[in-house]
C-alpha cells in the first residue's frame, strides 16, 4: 500500500494522534511543556485533516510544528520518551512529510542525543531513514548527519561501532545515489557545459547541482581524512581510521564510477586527490625489502602494513578497472608498482596479495587491451602489459628457484609452520589426500622441478579472480600463506589471461567475419570497422607471448598432474592458434615448438625443433625474455608408457615416451585438427614431431594411408605398455581424422599442409638413401590421405602433391617407392572415381590434370613402379573406362610407353590393358584416340621381349581395322568435326595443320596410320612378326581398302606399299647368311629358314605377293590415279630386283607376282559407269600431276610420262585422247613396260657367269622352277604386246629361251627335277620354252602378213634346240657332268654340289617335231623360202644323222631321219618349184652330204644290237633310198647335175656290198645290208634305162647311173675271184658270197634291161663296159660255191645276144 493512498494517510493521521497522545501521557507528570505541545499538536493535525484535501502536502508545510512535540520529547533524555519520539519521527519521515527546516531541527536534536550517548542505535536508524526516504537534507545538515554517524563509529561499544560503520557506508552510498538520481532527472536538459579550466581550487563547486555538491564535498573530505588532513565539510569529526577511509573510498569508486567519469569536478578529485594519496600510502611497501629489517622490528612506518596495503591494492584495482581511461598515467604507475610487488624480495603476503591483484586484472581482457593500447603501443612508454605478463612468468620461475635456493623466506615465520600449510592445502584442495591413505600426498596435484615440489590448489573458479587475502579486511596482522597458494594463483592468472585475451580476440574476429559476410551481402551499407584493431591484438600477443611461453613451458615441464598438464597444453594451444589467426609466425612457431618438444622424449634430436629454438641442451631462452629457463628436468616422476626406436639415419639406442608425451601428442593432434587453418608453415614442426612419435610408437601405414599399429621392422626394440596400447588405435584414429579434417582448411592452409608433408617426405627420402633401413612412410601416407579427402578441390593441390610423389616413386629404396606409387595411383583412381562438380566428362582440363601423373610414371625406370602404374591403368579401365573421354590419349600413352628393356611381365600387364581397350572401349573412345590405339598396338608389335604379344597385337590391329570398317561413317563424321575445329584453331594461329598424312581426309589418315604401323611391323627383325604383319596388312587393305578415298590410294601405294617394298628389299639384300642354330628354347628350325637371309626371303615373298595382289585386285581404282604408270614401273622394278635376287624362293615368288599382275585382262568399263569422274569434269586424268614420289630403283624420267607418249602417238599437240583410246594406249604402255622388265629379268638371270673355270662354284645359278616360271610368263605377256612385237623382240626372246634351257641344275636338286634318264620326258622348263614358241608361231599364223617374216627366226631357235640332242649347251665355262654320271647317292654335305646338265634329248626331239610340223605348214611362205629354212633344217639334221649310233640317244637319229623324210616330202616340191630362182642352190650339196653321212655312217652300231634291231635300222636306210627314188631322181631335170651325180655315186656305193675285213660268219650275217643294197641297185637300174626320157637331163641321169652300176659290178667280181683264189679250201664269208650272188643277179637283170632298151638309148661306153664284164665272169667259173655257180649261169646266159656283130655299125661310125 503506497504512503499516499487515502487509507495510508488516514492511518498516518491516526498513528500520529496516538503517538502524541502517548507522549502527552508520558510527560504529564515530569515534562508539562512537552505535554502541552503534544496536545496542541493533536489539534493541529485534526485541523489539517479537516481542512485540506491534500493532507500530506499540508502536513509537510507544517511539519516543523508537527514535529516540534516529538523533538521536545527527545530533549527530555528519558529513554522511553526518546524512543517513542524517535519512532514517531521515523514514521513521519517514512511518509515524506518532513520539510527541510524540520529535518534540520531533527538532525540537531539527534546530534544532542549523540553527544549525550543516548539511544545510539536508534539514532543511527533515524538518520538512515531520514536520508533514505527523501532528499530534503542538504549541505550542512547532511554533513552534520554524516559526522554524527562517523562519531558513533568510534564509540566504545562494538555493536554501535559496527552498526555505525554500516550506516556510514549506507549514507555515503545514499549521497551518491541522490546525485545519480539528480543527474537522471536533469539528463534531458542540456546544460551549458562549464568552461573547462585546469583550476586547482577545491571549492569550485558552484557549477554543481545540490546533490552533486553534497557528494563532492563528502568525497573530498574522505580523501582529506584518509590523508590525515582536517575535513572541509564534515565539521565535527573527532576520529578517523585510514583503513575505514580507504574502504569507503573503494566502495564509492567501485559503486559510482559514472559520477567520476561524467563530472569534471569529480574527475579532478580523482586525479588530484585520490591518486597522489594512494601513491603516497604505497611508499613503505615500495621501499621495503624482505630481510632488511627483522620481523620483530617495531618501526611501523617503514614496514608494510597488511591492512592498508591490502586495501590500497583493492582501491588500485577499482581505479584501474573503472577509471583507467581518466588516469592513464597514474595507472601506469600503479601497474608498475603492482609488478614490483611480485618481486622475490617482497614479503610473501605482499606477493600473495599482489598476485591476487594481478589475477584480478588478468580476468579483464578488455582492460588488458587498453593497457596495451595506452602503454605498450606508445613510444617512450613503459611496456606495462608485457611487464605484467613477464612478471607473472618470473614470479612462477622465482617460486621454483627461490624455494630451491634456501632463501630465508622459505623458513620465514610469515609462511607459517609446515603443519599449518598441510592443513591449509588440504582445506583449499577440498581435502583430497589430506586425510586418506595415511596422509600421503601422492595424489596431490603439484609441480615438481629439480627437486622443488609445489602443490597446486584450487584457488578460484575459472575466469573469476576470487581473492582470498584481498578480502581479509578484518585481519590486522599479515596472514600465513600456504605453500603453493601463490603458485596456484599465478597459474590461474596465467590461464585466465590466456583464456581472456584469446576469447576476446576470437569474438572480435568472429564478429568481423560476420560483418564482412554482411558487407558482401549488402555492399551498399557502409559499416566501418574499428581501425587498428588488429594492430592492438597483434601488439598484445607480441607483448605477452614470450612471458607466457617461458612460464607455460616451465609449468608444463614441472607439472605432475594430468589436469594441470591439460590446462597448460590447452593454453599453449590457444595462444598458438591465436597467433596463427593473427598471422604472427614467430610466436606461433615458438608455442608449437614447445608442444612438439614436450611430445618427444627429453633431449630428442629433431632438427626442425632445434633450429627453431636457440640452445637445446643448456637453456632455452624465449625470444624477448631475459629470464633464462633451466632446461627440462629429468622427468623422473613421469610414468613411462612406451620404449621405441628414434627415427634417424644412424641407428641409435632406444628412447622412452611418458604418459605426458602422449598427452602432449594428443594436444598436438588437437591443434592440427582444430586449427590447421592457421598453422601455415608450422605444419612442418607439427608433422615432423608426429612423424617421429608415430615412428617411435611403431605405427605403419595401411590402405588409404591410415596408420595402424604394426611391429617395427628393426626387431623387438619397440615396447608398448598396455596403457598406450589401448591408446594407439585412438591416436591412429585421431591422426586419420586430422588429415580428414584437411577438407575444411582453406586453400592456402591446405597448401601449407601439403608443402609441410612434402618437405617431411623429402627428408625421409634423403634419410632412406643408401641404407636398407625401413623408411619412414608417414609423410607419403598422409599425403595420400590428405589428397583423398580433398577430392572436391583436388585441382589446387594436385600438382605439388603428385609432383612430390612422383619423385618418391623414383627412390632406390623399394619400400619407399612402392608407397609413392601406391599413393599416386590411389589418388588418381580416387580422383577419377570422385563425383566432381561439374563432372569430369565436362571438365576436360581436370581430367587431364588427374591423369597426367599416370603418364609421368612412365618415366620411372623401376619395374615395380611401372607394374603398379599399369595395374592401376587396368583398374581404371575396368572401373572408369567408359567415361575417360579426353583422357584416352594419356591413358593410351601410358599403356604404350613400353620399352624393350622393361621385362616381360610389365609388357604383359600393359598388353592386357590394351586388349581390354580394344575389346571393350573402342566405341566409347573419342575418335582422336583411335590413331593412338593404333600406334600403341603397333608399339606392342614392335617390342622384342615377348613374341606372342607381338603376334597378338597384330591380331588386335586387325580387330581395330574391323572396327573402323564397321563404324566408318560415325568415325568419319566425328573426325571431320574435329578436323574442322583444329583447322580453325590452326588458321587463327596462322600455322599449318599439323597432322600425319595431311591433307588426306581424317578417316583415311586413320587407315594410313594403321597401314604405316603394319608396315613397320612387316620389317620387324623377327620373322614370325613380319609374316603375321604382312598377312594382316594385305588382308586389311584387301578387305577394307574400298573405304579409302581415291587420292588416299596414292599415299597407300607410294608411302605404304612401295616404302615397305623398299625396306624389305634392303633388309633382305643385307641380311645375315649365318646359320641360326635354333629358334630360342628347343624349337628346331627347318633348313629352309635357318639363316636370317632365308627368313627375310620369306618376308620379301609375302610382301611382293601382297602388293602385286593389290595391284591386281584394285587395278581399276589405281588406274584412275594420275601416276599409275609410274607406280606400275616401280612395282615392276621391285619384281625384277626380287626375281634377280640370289634367293631362289624370292626369285620364284617374284615371278609368281609378275604372273599375277599380268593375268589381268584389261578391265571392261561398264557402260553404266561414268567413264571417269575427272574426265567428266573435263580434266584428262593424265594431266593431273602425280605426287612427286619417285619410285625406288631406277629414277623415272619425267619425260617418260604417259601423256607425252600418248600425245606423240596421236600426233595431237595438247589434246588428250578420248577416254577409251587413251586407256588402250595406256594399257599398251603398261604391257610394254612389263615386257621390258621380263626381258631384263630374263637376260640377267640367264646370262652365264663370266669368270672362273668350273672349279669355282658359280655365285648363283637360277633354279629350274624359276626359269620355268619366267618362261611361262611370256605367253600371257605376249597376248598384250603382240601387236608391237618385232623381230628385235623375237631375237631378245630367243636369247633368253636359249639361256634358260642351257642352265644346268645342281646335282642335289636333280633327283627332284629330272626324270630318270631312261624316261624320255621333257622338264617343265623345256615344255614352257616350247609353249612360248608355239604361242608365237600360232600368233604369226593368224597374224597379218608382215608377221610372217618371223618364221625363219622361230625355225632358227628351234633348230638350235634340236642341236642339243647331240651337243648339249654350255653354261658359261661351267663344267657339267652328264646326268647319268651325277652322284645321286653320295651327295655329301659341305662339298660343293656338282652341276648336272639336263637330259636334252627329249627336248631336242620335241623341238624337231615342232620344226617338222611347222615346216609342213609354212614351207611355201616367202620368208621361209628366202631365209633358206629348209637348208638350215637339213644342216641341223646332218649332225644326228651323221652321228647315227654315236648319238646320245638312239631315238634321236631315227627321229632325225623320219623328220628329214617328212620335211623333204614337203620341201622338195617347193624347192623344185623355185629351182629357177636359185634360192635353193645351196641346199642341194647340204642334202647330198646329209644322205651320205647317214647312209654310210662312220659310227658302228653298238655290240648289243639284235638282228631284229639291225633289220629295223636297215629298213630306215631303205626308206631313205626310196625317198631318193621317188622324190629326187624322177625330177632330175630340176636338180643340179652335181647333186644327181652325188646321189648316183651314193646309190652305187650302197648297191654293192663292200666286204668287211673280219671273217666271222656271224658278223657277215649281221653287217650285210642285203635289202639296202638291193634297193640301191634297183634304183640305179630303174634310173639307168628309163624309157620315158623326156629331156636330155634324164638321159644323163640314166647314163650316169648305168656306168656307176657297171663299174661297181666289175669291182665286186674281181675282188671275189681274188679272194676265192686266196682262200683255197676255206669257204668265203657268208657276206661276200651273198654279195657276189647279188652282183651276178644284178648283171643278169642289167642284161635283160639292155635287151629291152632301144639301142639308141644306150651309150656306146655302156656297151663297152658291159662287154668288159664278160672275161671277169668267165674267171668266176672256178668258184666252189654252188649258189655262186647257179647265179653265174644266169648271168652269163644273156651274153649270147652280144655274140652277133651289130649291123652297119662301122659305116655309121664313119658317116
Amino acid at each position: 500500500m503506497s504512503t499516499s493512498s487515502p487509507e495510508a494517510v488516514k492511518k498516518l493521521l491516526e498513528n500520529m494522534q496516538t503517538d502524541l497522545r502517548s507522549l502527552s501521557m508520558e510527560c504529564k507528570k515530569k515534562f508539562p511543556p512537552v505535554k502541552e505541545a503534544a496536545e496542541s499538536g493533536i489539534v493541529k493535525i485534526k485541523t489539517i485533516a479537516a481542512r485540506n484535501s491534500d493532507i500530506l502536502a499540508t502536513l509537510k508545510e507544517n511539519s516543523s510544528e508537527v514535529v516540534q512535540p516529538f523533538l521536545m520529547g527527545c530533549g527530555t533524555k528519558e529513554p522511553k520518551i526518546t524512543q517513542l519520539c524517535l519512532a514517531a519521527i521515523q514514521r513521519l519521515m517514512s511518509h515524506e512529510v518532513v520539510s527541510e527546516a524540520a529535518a534540520g531541527n531533527i538532525i540537531n536534536m539527534l546530534w544532542q542525543l549523540m553527544e549525550n550517548g543516548l539511544e545510539e542505535l536508534k539514532l543511527l536508524q533515524t538518520v538512515l531513514v531520514l536520508l533514505t526516504t527523501n532528499t530534503v537534507v542538504h549541505d550542512q545538515v547532511l554533513s552534520k548527519a554524516i559526522v554524527l554517524c562517523f562519531r558513533l563509529h568510534f564509540t566504545k561499544d562494538n555493536i554501535t561501532n559496527n552498526t555505525a560503520a554500516a550506516t556510514v557506508r549506507q549514507v555515503v552510498t545514499v549521497v551518491f545515489e541522490r546525485m545519480v538520481a539528480e543527474d537522471e532527472r536533469f539528463k534531458d536538459i542540456v546544460d551549458q557545459p562549464p568552461p573547462v579550466q585546469g583550476n586547482t581550487n577545491r571549492r569550485s563547486v558552484s557549477t554543481l547541482r545540490p546533490s552533486a555538491k553534497d557528494a563532492y564535498m563528502l568525497f573530498q573530505d574522505l580523501c582529506q581524512l584518509v590523508n590525515a588532513d582536517a575535513p572541509y565539510w564534515l565539521v565535527g569529526m573527532t576520529e578517523m581510521t585510514r583503513t575505514f577511509g580507504l574502504e569507503l573510498l573503494e566502495s564509492v569508486l567501485n559503486d559510482f564510477p559514472r559520477v567520476f567519469l561524467q563530472h569534471q569536478e569529480f574527475s579532478f578529485l580523482l586525479k588530484e586527490r585520490v591518486c597522489p594519496l594512494v601513491i603516497k600510502l604505497f611508499s613503505p611497501n615500495i621501499k621495503f625489502r624482505q630481510g632488511n629489517s627483522s620481523a620483530a622490528s617495531p618501526a611501523p612506518v617503514e614496514k608494510p602494513y597488511f591492512p592498508i596495503c591490502m586495501r590500497l591494492l583493492r582501491v588500485v584495482s577499482v581505479l584501474i578497472k573503472h577509471f583507467y581511461s581518466l588516469l592513464v598515467t597514474e595507472c601506469e604507475i600503479f601497474l608498475s608498482l603492482l609488478v614490483k610487488f611480485l618481486d622475490g624480495e617482497k614479503p610473501q603476503w605482499l606477493r600473495a596479495v599482489a598476485v591476487e591483484s594481478v589475477h584480478r586484472l588478468c580476468v579483464q581482457p578488455h582492460l588488458l587491451r587498453s593497457f596495451c593500447l595506452s602503454y605498450d603501443m606508445k613510444q617512450h612508454s613503459t611496456k606495462v602489459f608485457r611487464d605484467i605478463v613477464n612478471a607473472l612468468g618470473s614470479f612462477i620461475q622465482s617460486l621454483f628457484i627461490v624455494l630451491n635456493t634456501g632463501n630465508p623466506a622459505a623458513t620465514n615465520t610469515s609462511t607459517g609452520g609446515s603443519g599449518a600449510q598441510g592443513a591449509a592445502q588440504g582445506a583449499a584442495q577440498g581435502g583430497p589426500g589430506a586425510g586418506g591413505q595415511g596422509g600421503s600426498l601422492t595424489t596431490q596435484a603439484a609441480f615438481e622441478y629439480r627437486g622443488t615440489w609445489i602443490p597446486l590448489m584450487t584457488v578460484s573458479v575459472q575466469g573469476s579472480a576470487k581473492a582470498t587475502y584481498l578480502e581479509m579486511l578484518d585481519k590486522v596482522e599479515p596472514p600465513s600463506i600456504p605453500e603453493g597458494y601463490a603458485m596456484s594463483v599465478a597459474f590461474s592468472a596465467l590461464l585466465d589471461l590466456v583464456r581472456g585475451i584469446t576469447s576476446m580476440i576470437e569474438r572480435a574476429l568472429a564478429k568481423e567475419e560476420e560483418e564482412a559476410v554482411h558487407r558482401e551481402a549488402n555492399p551498399d551499407q557502409n559499416t566501418q570497422l574499428e581501425p587498428g584493431a588488429h594492430l592492438v591484438w597483434e601488439e598484445m600477443v607480441s607483448a605477452c607471448w614470450c612471458g607466457l611461453l617461458a612460464a607455460l613451458s616451465l609449468l608444463l615441464d614441472a607439472s605432475t598432474d594430468e589436469t594441470a598438464t591439460e590446462s597448460i597444453l590447452k593454453a599453449e594451444l590457444t595462444v598458438a592458434a591465436l597467433c596463427g589467426r593473427l598471422g604472427l609466425v614467430t610466436p606461433r612457431d615458438a608455442f608449437i615448438t614447445a608442444i612438439c618438444k614436450a611430445s618427444l622424449p627429453p633431449h630428442y634430436a629433431l632438427t626442425v625443433l632445434s633450429s627453431n629454438t636457440a640452445n637445446l641442451n643448456k637453456a632455452y631462452s624465449i625470444q624477448g625474455q631475459s629470464v633464462q629457463i633451466i632446461s627440462s628436468s629429468s622427468e623422473s616422476h613421469q610414468q613411462v608408457v612406451a620404449v621405441g626406436q628414434p627415427l634417424s639415419v644412424q641407428p641409435q639406442g632406444t628412447v622412452v615416451l611418458t604418459a605426458k608425451n602422449i598427452q602432449c601428442m594428443r594436444t598436438l593432434l588437437n591443434l592440427a585438427h582444430c586449427h590447421g587453418v592457421v598453422l601455415g608453415t608450422s605444419w612442418q614442426l607439427v608433422l615432423a614431431t608426429l612423424q617421429h612419435l608415430v615412428w617411435i610408437l611403431g605405427l605403419k601405414p595401411g590402405v588409404g594411408g591410415a596408420l595402424k599399429p604394426g611391429r617395427a621392422v628393426e626387431g623387438p626394440s619397440t615396447v608398448l605398455t598396455t596403457a598406450v596400447m589401448t591408446d594407439l588405435p585412438v591416436i591412429s584414429n585421431i591422426l586419420s581424422r586430422l588429415f580428414e579434417s584437411s577438407q575444411y582448411l582453406d586453400d592456402v592452409s591446405l597448401h601449407h599442409l601439403i608443402n609441410a608433408l612434402c618437405s617431411l617426405s623429402l627428408e625421409a627420402v634423403e634419410m632412406a638413401y643408401g641404407n636398407n633401413k625401413e623408411p619412414s612412410l608417414f609423410a607419403v601416407a598422409k599425403l595420400l590421405e590428405t589428397g583423398l579427402v580433398n577430392m572436391n578441390r583436388i585441382e589446387i593441390l594436385w600438382r605439388p602433391l603428385t609432383g612430390h610423389l612422383l619423385e618418391v616413386c623414383q627412390h632406390p629404396n623399394a619400400r619407399m617407392r612402392e608407397w609413392g606409387a601406391e599413393a599416386v595411383t590411389s589418388l588418381i583412381k580416387a580422383g577419377l572415381a570422385y563425383k566432381h562438380n561439374p563432372p569430369l566428362a565436362q571438365n576436360q582440363r581436370l581430367q587431364l590434370l588427374l591423369l597426367n601423373p599416370l603418364k609421368e610414371l612412365s618415366n620411372v625406370l623401376h619395374a615395380d613402379i611401372r607394374q603398379k602404374q599399369l595395374e592401376s591403368v587396368l583398374q581404371i579401365l575396368q572401373s572408369q573406362g567408359d567415361s575417360l573421354g579426353p583422357g584416352w590419349p594419356l591413358v593410351l600413352g601410358v599403356i604404350g610407353a613400353i620399352r624393350n628393356d622393361q621385362g616381360e611381365s610389365l609388357i604383359r600387364t600393359a598388353f592386357q590393358c590394351l586388349q581390354l581397350v580394344v575389346t571393350d572401349f573402342l566405341p566409347t573412345m573419342p575418335c582422336a584416340g583411335l590413331q593412338i590405339v593404333v600406334d600403341v598396338a603397333g608399339s606392342f608389335g614392335l617390342q622384342n621381349q615377348e613374341l606372342n604379344i607381338s603376334l597378338t597385337s597384330i591380331g588386335l590391329l586387325w580387330n581395330i581395322s574391323d572396327y573402323f570398317f564397321q563404324r566408318g561413317e560415325a568415325i568419319t563424321q566425328e573426325l571431320e568435326r574435329e578436323e574442322a575445329a583444329l583447322q580453325k584453331q590452326a588458321q587463327e594461329k596462322g600455322e599449318p595443320l599439323n597432322r600425319p598424312f595431311h591433307p588426306a581426309p581424317p578417316f583415311d589418315c586413320l587407315w594410313l596410320c594403321l597401314y604405316a604401323k603394319l608396315g613397320q611391323l612387316c620389317v620387324d627383325p623377327r620373322p614370325a612378326v613380319r609374316k603375321s604383319a604382312g598377312q594382316t596388312m594385305f588382308s586389311t587393305i584387301a578387305a577394307h581398302g574400298t573405304l579409302l578415298q581415291q587420292p588416299t590410294w596414292h599415299i597407300v601405294v607410294w608411302k605404304v606399299l612401295f616404302h615397305l617394298l623398299d625396306c624389305v628389299r634392303k633388309s633382305s639384300t643385307t641380311a645375315d647368311k649365318e646359320k641360326i642354330e635354333s629358334g630360342g628354347g628347343n624349337i628346331l628350325i627347318h633348313h629352309s629358314r635357318d639363316t636370317a637371309e632365308k627368313q627375310w626371303a620369306e618376308t620379301w615373298v609375302l610382301t611382293l605377293a601382297g602388293v602385286a595382289r593389290i595391284f591386281n585386285t584394285r587395278r581399276y581404282l589405281l588406274q584412275q590415279l594420275g601416276d599409275y604408270f609410274k607406280a606400275w614401273e616401280v612395282l615392276l622394278d621391285h619384281i625384277q630386283s626380287a626375281a634377280l635376287s640370289k634367293n631362289s624362293e624370292v626369285s620364284l615368288a617374284a615371278l609368281k607376282s609378275f604372273q599375277e599382275i599380268l593375268q589381268i585382262a584389261t578391265p571392261v568399263k561398264d557402260s553404266a559407269m561414268p567413264t571417269d569422274a575427272l574426265a567428266a569434269m573435263g580434266v584428262p586424268p593424265v594431266l593431273i600431276d602425280p605426287l612427286s614420289a619417285p619410285g625406288p630403283g631406277r629414277p623415272l624420267l619425267r619425260s617418260d610420262s604417259m601423256l607425252e607418249r600418248l600425245t606423240s602417238y596421236n600426233g595431237a599437240e595438247l589434246q588428250a585422247p578420248p577416254p577409251g583410246e587413251e586407256s588402250a594406249l595406256e594399257d599398251a604402255a603398261l604391257w610394254w613396260s612389263a615386257w621390258n622388265t621380263w626381258y631384263r629379268t630374263g637376260t640377267d638371270s640367264t646370262r652365264p657367269p663370266s669368270g672362273g673355270t668350273g672349279t669355282d662354284r658359280p655365285s648363283f645359278v637360277p633354279s629350274q622352277p624359276f626359269l620355268t616360271a619366267l618362261v611361262q610368263i611370256f605367253p600371257a605377256l605376249y597376248q598384250h604386246i603382240k601387236t608391237g612385237f618385232s623381230m628385235e623382240d623375237l631375237r631378245k626372246l630367243g636369247v633368253i629361251l636359249h639361256g634358260a634351257v642351257s642352265i644346268p641344275i645342281s646335282s642335289d636338286a636333280s633327283p627332284f627335277i629330272l626324270p630318270s634318264y631312261t624316261e624320255a620326258v621333257l622338264t617343265s622348263l623345256q615344255e614352257a620354252v616350247l609353249t612360248a614358241l608355239d604361242v608365237l608361231q600360232k600368233a604369226i599364223c593368224v597374224g597379218p602378213e608382215n608377221l610372217q617374216v618371223m618364221y625363219p627366226a622361230i625355225f632358227e631357235q628351234l633348230l638350235l634346240f634340236v642341236e642339243f640332242s647331240c651337243k648339249p649347251p654350255q653354261y658359261g665355262k661351267m663344267e657339267t657332268k652328264h646326268v647319268a654320271n651325277a652322284k645321286y647317292n653320295q651327295i655329301q654335305l659341305f662339298t660343293p654340289a656338282e652341276w648336272v646338265a639336263l637330259n636334252y634329248v627329249p627336248f631336242a626331239e620335241r623341238s624337231l617335231e615342232v620344226v617338222v610340223d611347222l615346216y609342213h605348214k609354212t614351207a611355201c611362205h616367202k620368208a621361209v623360202i628366202n631365209e633358206k629354212v629348209l637348208q638350215n633344217i637339213i644342216k641341223t639334221l646332218r649332225m644326228p644323222l651323221g652321228l647315227k649310233y654315236g648319238c646320245p640317244s638312239e631315238s634321236t637319229w631315227k627321229l632325225a631321219v623320219s623328220s628329214l623324210l617328212k620335211v623333204l616330202s614337203t620341201g622338195l616340191p617347193v624347192a623344185r618349184q623355185h629351182a629357177s630362182s636359185r634360192k635353193f642352190d645351196t641346199m642341194w650339196p647340204e642334202l647330198a652330204n646329209a644322205f651320205k653321212d647317214f647312209l654310210f655312217t662312220k659310227s658302228t652300231p653298238p655290240d648289243n644290237v639284235s638282228i631284229q634291231e639291225f633289220q629295223k635300222n636297215e629298213a630306215i636306210d631303205v626308206e631313205v633310198v626310196q625317198l631318193i627314188s621317188t622324190e629326187i631322181l624322177p625330177f632330175a631335170i630340176f636338180i643340179p647335175k652335181d647333186f644327181v651325180g652325188q646321189i648316183m655315186a651314193m646309190l652305187n656305193k650302197g648297191s654293192i656290198h663292200s666286204q668287211s675285213s673280219s671273217f666271222t660268219e656271224a658278223e657277215v650275217d649281221v653287217r650285210m645290208r642285203e635289202e639296202f643294197s638291193k634297193v640301191c641297185f634297183e634304183t640305179l637300174l630303174q634310173f639307168s634305162f628309163s624309157n620315158k626320157v623326156s629331156t636330155p637331163q634324164e638321159g644323163y641321169i640314166s647314163r650316169m647311173a648305168l656306168s656307176v652300176l657297171l663299174k661297181r659290178s666289175q669291182d665286186v667280181l674281181r675282188r671275189y675271184v681274188d679272194d676265192e683264189r686266196l682262200s683255197g679250201r676255206c669257204p668265203l664269208p657268208r657276206q661276200q658270197v651273198t654279195e657276189i650272188i647279188f652282183v651276178l643277179k644284178a648283171i643278169s637283170t642289167l642284161m635283160d634291161s639292155l635287151k629291152k632298151t632301144q639301142p639308141e638309148n644306150v651309150d656306146g661306153t655302156t656297151w663297152a663296159q658291159v662287154i668288159a664284164l664278160y672275161p671277169t665272169l668267165v674267171e668266176c667259173i672256178t668258184c666252189s660255191s654252188s649258189e655262186v655257180s647257179s647265179a653265174l649261169k644266169e648271168a652269163m646266159g644273156p651274153f649270147k645276144d652280144f655274140m652277133q656283130p651289130p649291123v652297119s655299125r662301122v659305116q655309121n661310125g664313119e658317116s
